[in-house]
Formats: C-alpha cells, sequence, structure tokens
C-alpha cells in the first residue's frame, strides 16, 4: 500500500495491490481527477488520462473535466460538490491548491467513520485547497487501506476570513466517471419492504436517490452503485458510494450532453444551510467509495469486511449474537410480568438465549397514544420493576434485553405537559402527530442530557444486555427554538448529532449491552448507526417471503451481521401470509437470528421443530453472522420466483446455502444452484437442512469444490421433494472432508 505523490507531474496516486485511485493538480491549481479503477503501476504519470490545458482558459464554457471537488459558477454547470454563500451574495468559488500531506492511519473525524486498528492498515493523503478572495479552505481527505478495494473520502471547510460565510452545499465526494455507460443501482422501498433493488441505465440528465425526512429513511438508502450493462455477481465492473450518516441524504448522477458523468454523494442540500464563523469549519459525514472489477459480489463483499470490521465498534463487534425472543408480537401492550417470566421460560427450553421486553413498560404505556419520554417503569404491569423481571429472567439463564424510543415523545406525557417547547415544531403552526407521537429536539442539548440521565438511570437499574432503540416517525415542521431565523437550515444536521451524541455517551456508559438499532424497523438502516449498534432491526416486515427481496437488497452493502432476522407467527402480522416454520427459519438464519411470537401458544412439534432450528443456528452461528455471504440468485433474476445465496467461512470448509422457491410451478424444468466461494481443491460432504438427508442422486462420496462450482448440484423436481408448495426453503449444509 502507498500513496505517492509524484511532484513533477503534480500528482497523487493512491494505490494497493486492488484498486488505483489517481487525481491531479490542474495548471491552474484546481483538484483533478484522473482515475479509479484496478491497481496501476506506481511511479509513472498518467497525467494523459486527464483533459486539462482548455477548461477555463478558452470560451468553451461547459465541456466536462474530471475535478475532485467541483464548484459552481465558472462555467462547469454539473453539480457542485461544494457552494458557500459570501458577504456579498455570490457563491463563486475558485478553490486552488495549497497544500498536501500524507498520514499514517486515518485521523478521526468528529463524527461516525471507519478506522483502524494496527499500523501500517491504512494511509491518507490530506490536500487543502483555498480560495483568497473568499478567505475560504477546504481540506479533502482520502483514505486508503492496505487490503480493502475502498476510497475513503470526506471534506472540512474552514473560514479563514472575518467576515462570516453560509455553506449551503456541501458534499462528501464527488467522482467524475469519463463515460456514461453504466446502470445506476439504488436500495429503494418503503415501511415493511425497504431496500429491495432498483437497476436502470443512467440517462440524459440527473438521476437521484434523497432523504429529506431527518432519517436516511425507509424510501431510500445512501448507497448507489455504478455497472456495466453486463456486470453480473461475478464478473464486470462497479463502483459503490456509501455514505455514513444517517440524516438528510443525496445521491445524485448526472449525465452531461459529452457524455461523461458525475456523481456526488452527501448531505443533502434541500433546507440545508450551515453559518460558517470567523476560524469556524464544518466537517463532512464520510463517503466509502469500492470497486470491483469482478462482480458485484466483490464489491459488497468490500463493504462488509469494512463495515463489519473497521466501522461497527465495542464489545460485540466480533462476539457471537445471542438468539434473541422478543415479546411485542406475542403480547403488544397486553402483559405483566407472570406472562414475559411464563414466555422466557419456554424460550429457555427452545434454547433461546436472550429475552427481550418491548413496548409497553413504562409510564401509563397501553397502547401508542400516550408515555414516550416518561422513561420510568410502569409498576401496574412491572410491581418490582425492571430490575425484578430481569432478575428472573436471568434466573432462568437468560439474558434479559429491553425496547426503548429515546428520540419521541407523546403529546399525552409528563415530559410534554413540562417541556412542551422540546418537541420539533414552529411555534406559530400546529404540530404534525404520526403515530400519536412528536419528535424530541435533539439539536438541544438539555434535550440529550436530559435522555442521558433518565436513561442511565434505568439501564442501570437491572441487569440489561441488550438494548433494542427504536424511532418510529420522522420530522415535520422541521425547525428549533435554539437557532434563529437565518440558521434554520442547520437544524437537520444539527439534529442527527444530537442523536450521535446520546449514542455515544450510552454505549460509552453501558459498554457491555448489545445495542441494536431500529426505526419503524429499516428506517434508519444506515452505516452511521452501525458505528454505535453493530446491528439493526432490517424491517418490521418479518414475512419470510418478503424478507427474501429485503435481506438480498441490504446486502448490497451490509453485512449478515448486522441484520437482525426474526422468525414470526403466521398469519404474519404484516401481510397475512402463511410460510412454513422451516421457510421462515431458513430466510432469518441468514443474519443475527431470533424470534417474535408467542411460544406458549405453540404445539409440541411446533416447540421441537424450534428447539431444532435454534440448535442448527448456534452450531453455525460463526459461519452465518461472519462468513462471506454471496448472493447467487435473486429478484432480478428470470422471473424473480427463486432466491438462491450462501455464506462461507473464513477458511472456506464449511458452507451453508439456501435455495427460496416462492410460489410453486406445474411440471417444472431442471434447475440447478451453483454455489459460490468454496475452495475448489476442498472435497466437500453435502447435507440438507431440516431433514438431514443427502440430495437425490448424489454419488455417496463427496463431491469438489470445483464441480459443485463450476457444474453446480441438481435441485429436485418439486414433485417429488420437500420444494413441493408455495414458500418452500431448502438448506445446503456443506462440510469439507479430509481426503481418504
Amino acid at each position: 500500500m502507498t500513496i505517492e505523490w509524484n511532484a513533477d507531474a503534480s500528482e497523487f496516486h493512491l494505490r494497493n495491490g486492488q484498486i488505483s485511485y489517481i487525481g491531479r493538480i490542474l495548471d491552474n491549481g484546481w483538484a483533478g481527477h484522473l482515475y479509479f479503477g484496478p491497481a496501476l503501476t506506481d511511479g509513472r504519470t498518467y497525467a494523459h488520462l486527464g483533459r486539462d490545458g482548455f477548461y477555463g482558459f478558452s470560451n468553451r464554457l461547459g465541456e466536462p473535466i474530471a475535478l475532485e471537488y467541483p464548484t459552481g459558477g465558472s462555467g462547469d454547470y454539473r453539480p457542485p460538490a461544494l457552494v458557500v454563500e459570501q458577504a456579498d451574495g455570490s457563491t463563486v468559488l475558485d478553490l486552488r491548491h495549497r497544500s498536501h500531506r500524507i498520514l499514517p492511519g486515518k485521523p478521526a473525524i468528529g463524527l461516525p467513520a471507519t478506522y483502524t486498528e494496527v499500523g501500517g492498515e491504512a494511509e491518507t493523503l490530506e490536500i487543502t485547497l483555498e480560495d483568497p478572495i473568499a478567505a475560504l479552505e477546504v481540506q479533502l481527505l482520502y483514505t486508503l487501506y492496505r487490503d480493502r478495494p475502498v476510497v475513503v473520502r470526506s471534506a472540512r471547510v474552514v473560514n479563514r476570513g472575518k467576515t462570516p460565510l453560509i455553506v449551503r452545499t456541501a458534499m462528501s465526494a464527488s467522482l467524475d466517471v469519463p463515460d456514461a455507460e453504466w446502470q445506476l443501482i439504488t436500495l429503494s422501498g418503503e415501511w415493511a419492504r425497504e431496500r429491495h433493488v432498483e437497476r436502470h441505465a443512467l440517462r440524459p440528465g440527473k438521476q437521484s436517490v434523497a432523504s429529506n425526512r431527518g432519517a436516511s429513511s425507509h424510501q431510500q438508502n445512501p448507497f448507489v452503485a455504478l455497472v456495466r450493462s453486463t456486470t453480473t455477481e461475478d464478473a464486470g465492473e462497479a463502483i459503490g458510494f456509501s455514505l455514513v450518516y444517517s440524516g438528510n441524504f443525496l445521491a445524485e448522477a448526472e449525465v452531461e450532453p459529452y457524455g461523461t458523468a458525475r456523481v456526488r454523494i452527501g448531505i443533502n442540500p434541500e433546507a440545508f444551510a450551515w453559518l460558517l464563523d470567523p476560524g469556524a469549519e464544518f466537517q463532512t459525514p464520510e463517503a466509502v467509495l469500492a470497486y470491483s472489477n469482478t462482480g458485484l459480489d466483490d464489491l459488497s463483499a468490500a463493504y462488509h469486511s469494512l463495515y463489519r470490521e473497521r466501522l461497527a465498534r465495542g464489545a460485540w463487534r466480533d462476539r457471537p449474537r445471542p438468539v434473541v425472543l422478543n415479546n411485542w408480537e406475542a403480547t403488544y401492550f397486553d402483559f405483566d410480568e407472570d406472562k414475559l417470566v411464563e414466555i422466557a421460560t419456554v424460550a429457555r427450553d427452545l434454547g433461546i438465549e436472550l429475552f427481550v421486553l418491548d413496548d409497553g413498560w413504562f409510564g401509563h404505556r397501553d397502547d401508542d397514544t400516550t408515555s414516550l419520554g416518561d422513561w420510568q417503569v410502569d409498576r401496574r404491569k412491572l410491581p418490582g420493576g425492571i430490575e425484578s423481571v430481569a432478575r428472573k429472567v436471568e434466573a432462568l439463564g437468560l439474558r434479559f434485553g429491553l425496547w426503548m424510543e429515546p428520540e419521541m415523545i407523546s403529546r399525552a406525557s409528563q415530559l410534554y405537559a413540562d417541556h412542551p417547547d422540546w418537541a420539533v415544531g414552529i411555534p406559530s403552526r400546529p404540530r404534525t402527530e404520526s403515530r400519536n407521537q412528536y419528535v424530541l429536539d435533539m439539536s438541544k442539548p438539555e434535550v440529550v442530557d436530559y435522555l442521558f440521565g433518565v436513561l442511565s438511570s434505568v439501564l442501570g437499574s437491572a441487569p440489561i444486555s441488550y438494548v433494542k432503540w427504536d424511532m418510529n416517525r420522522t420530522i415535520t415542521e422541521p425547525f428549533t427554538t435554539t437557532l434563529p431565523a437565518w440558521r434554520q437550515g442547520e437544524f437537520m444536521h444539527r439534529h442527527i448529532l444530537g442523536v450521535y451524541s446520546l449514542y455515544d455517551r450510552l454505549t460509552r456508559a453501558f459498554p457491555g449491552i448489545l445495542f441494536e438499532s431500529c426505526a419503524g424497523g429499516g428506517g434508519r438502516f444506515d452505516p452511521g448507526l452501525l458505528a454505535f449498534a453493530p446491528q439493526g432491526w432490517t424491517s418490521d416486515d418479518t414475512d419470510a417471503v418478503e424478507r427474501l427481496a429485503i435481506q438480498w437488497g441490504t446486502s448490497f452493502a451490509y453485512p449478515l451481521s448486522a441484520m437482525a432476522a426474526h422468525v414470526s407467527a403466521v398469519p404474519n402480522h404484516q401481510t397475512g401470509r402463511i410460510t412454513p416454520l422451516a421457510t421462515r427459519a431458513a430466510v432469518a438464519f441468514f443474519g443475527v437470528f431470533g424470534y417474535e411470537l408467542d411460544p406458549t401458544k405453540l404445539s409440541a412439534e411446533e416447540r421441537a421443530e424450534i428447539a431444532g432450528q435454534v440448535a442448527f443456528y448456534k452450531r453455525w452461528r460463526d459461519v452465518f453472522q461472519f462468513g462471506r455471504f454471496h448472493r447467487i440468485r435473486g429478484p432480478l433474476d428470470g422471473d424473480g420466483n427463486e432466491y438462491s445465496w450462501m455464506v462461507v467461512s473464513d477458511d472456506r470448509r464449511a458452507a451453508i446455502a439456501g435455495h427460496f422457491q416462492i410460489l410453486s410451478r406445474p411440471n417444472p424444468g431442471p434447475r440447478r444452484i451453483h454455489f459460490r466461494g468454496l475452495d475448489p481443491k476442498l472435497s466437500y460432504r453435502v447435507g440438507i437442512w431440516p431433514d438431514n438427508s443427502t440430495p437425490a442422486g448424489l454419488p455417496p462420496r463427496p463431491l469438489g469444490g470445483d464441480v459443485l462450482m463450476s457444474a453446480g448440484l441438481a435441485i429436485e423436481s418439486n414433485r417429488t421433494s420437500a420444494l413441493q408448495g408455495d414458500f418452500r426453503a431448502r438448506l445446503y449444509v456443506l462440510e469439507a472432508v479430509s481426503p481418504d
């Protein structure tokens, strides 16, 4: 790994064994971009890849030139990375290279971010640009990891003058690519159907995904990828853009008339403005750019390992996560201590390791109309408090977890009666209620201080090992009484900074607690929260069929260790669909496994089946949570009726593949599953879960990894197999065997 600065050519070259990222200081001092792709030879100049020498020095306005951090107003009509309003009202900038330096490791930026742990793991290039007329300085940060095909980018904007400036746009990264023959992949959806994969060819003009809701949102995710039309899971070019941020974002691609494309990603400029006083600075979130010329599988693997190993933190980063049972769909608000202990007792007998008490334990919370913000135990339901039920659960041999929704407030609450001004809203207008609740103004330090105090009291009152941190509505009437009128554009970003502050303080105060993020399911499933909570509730929709699409899309940027995936009762509470218990488990295995049901209502046969599921998951937990995930067949393949995916251990001696059939088809033709990621030199014994049988027609001896990947394995006709019927699943368990 090296970051090379070629003084003669004014070029910088970030290079490891997998990728190169090359830029150049142009003749006029601007930071130009030359290349991002497979690793190129170091020690050479690549100036010929650029188009310097005419732009800005002739009358040919609007012609494309590749820039690292473009600004507007000087003839580049494409979307800018930076817009700063100056004292005279103008926004034209002329940022020119002043200096640069190469730093070991990766400096902290004061926001959730990736990091390093060992010396020599990464280097960072810092390029300082300045505009003397605006008295503005911009520090561009580029971190290159030694063994990862990623470049981590961010920018710091500094006011070096004597008058205030207003930052209108400050993107985390902008990338100019020399042609527009790409397709754009986005992860889009809505509540209960988050992160479905969309893939469309770039077209002239702008195409974007964004959020202006105060959270990264159910509707869009702060991840996009450029891929060639021929790119598949295991072949072809792909460039990923992922934003480590949990608030309003924009990811946008524009194709301009000369056939080039610009991609930018960062805080959504809509309704954003940041007052930059003299001497003050503004730090953007970081963007992680990844490159693969061997398909989407390797692109996703780059994000998985980085986010699992160098974004998630704390005691639970590398520890196997416990199998959970959550009481929400078992009881909703209707429970008492005896009922909870009864459920936990049966859960213990099934092998479950952690019991979670969900909503309804505080205030007078018998439904969702009241008590958010009043984080005191409801003694009607729990006369002995959280401590009593937690200790009884622990006495059973289980750990105890608790749900909370810190960022919300009910109008019917003591907190609202005492502090109505703490709810987000415009004093002269009515507030919009959603789910009978408002959002607390997390930009107010006194709100964060209050929440830290009251929640610390709760978490310190009992043996609590797990917290599910929910957030069930987004922001309307964005306004804070803390800021004057001309600074309201800062509110949304300051709000999410307050959320981060509370997360940081609580996770530091209770380092042994496993935090799981949640936002009405997957409404804030983003890299920003992975820095505090190493796993998230992937979606409120626990229907196995819908979860196939959700977990497939989520896997484009997020590892299985981040995806909480549970088995729930049927008919499913979100879709009404009835799926086999084995299918529900087979889908949920590929994540952090658990249950959302009342085990006291199960038959003896169902309890026995669940006990077997739990035992199976525990046996293979390290593979499921920390192995290499491979997508095989998904929603954009064929008619989308079948899914296949698999996870492989680090040493490639064990793997588990899932094949899922949504609807049964009459008289189907032959089908095969082609495994991925195996060692072609090893031989594997193949078994089938849940019946532990051997696939029909297989020879009695193990099969080579090369055969299983190249020729595949026949999937039995559903006329004769367990795949007969709708909503069926089969797992293939592959174990390497020693040579005879």
